[in-house]
């Protein structure tokens, strides 16, 4: 198990956007960070009031959004327009190309959010979105799974053999995952502090897994973690 710190990551500060990457990502290049299987970017982004990223351009990325607090709006050229919340999990499929904007709607409060994209087994799908809401209650205590390459147990679709757990932990919470054989394992702690397999890992902290069994997290104060399986 190897550990990305936080303060290790790439950083931007445009004053309207501040975001750390955890990957290579436009002027940041990390040779030692380009991807950990088929995931590619990590950003955690936090936007001003009235600010956001104008329309642009993707294109064979499965892009997924995660909403740790505040609103962020969507409007994307296949039609589609919404607000993310906490809790919410929206997945576009670029495919042969898609164009979108993602914009903080309030007046008074920054929006703080990942944004993650997988690289898909496949290039040329037809573009397509999806967004499905997470209940609190649904993480606490345990992984909750939030997308699939099968859409099960209610998450949203994945184009790729990949999937993503969320979990929100404190106390004497403990989970447990337990990696197939040939997969490997990205744990990213979004908010708060807990231990996995025995680390101690803060905000923006990640544990890249290979070679292990099974992943523990437990002892956590106010902790909400994103766990990636991956071949």
């Amino acid at each position: 198990m190897k550990l990305r710190r936080a303060q290790d990551r790439g950083h931007a500060d445009h004053g309207w956007l501040n975001s750390w990457h955890s990957f290579s990502f436009a002027d940041y290049y990390d040779r030692d960070h380009m991807h950990f299987g088929a995931l590619r970017v990590i950003n955690e982004d936090r936007v001003q009031p009235g600010k956001g990223f104008g329309t642009h351009a993707h294109r064979d990325m499965e892009i997924v959004s995660y909403v740790l607090e505040g609103k962020l709006e969507h409007k994307d050229s296949l039609g589609t327009g919404s607000v993310i919340v906490p809790g919410d999990v929206q997945r576009m499929s670029a495919g042969t190309g898609v164009r979108h904007s993602e914009y903080n709607p309030s007046r008074d409060e920054a929006v703080h959010f990942l944004q993650i994209w997988i690289v898909p087994d496949k290039e040329g799908i037809e573009p397509s979105y999806e967004q499905k809401h997470i209940h609190a209650a649904d993480k606490r205590g345990r992984l909750c799974l939030i997308a699939s390459q099968d859409a099960r147990d209610g998450s949203v679709l994945l184009h790729q053999d990949a999937a993503i757990y969320a979990s929100v932990l404190g106390g004497e919470d403990t989970v447990t995952h337990v990696l197939k054989p040939g997969r490997r394992a990205y744990v990213h702690m979004a908010l708060g502090i807990a231990h996995v397999n025995g680390e101690r890992l803060l905000a923006g902290d990640a544990a890249m897994i290979d070679d292990e069994v099974k992943i523990t997290i437990d002892r956590a104060d106010s902790a909400e973690v994103l766990l990636f399986d991956l071949v």
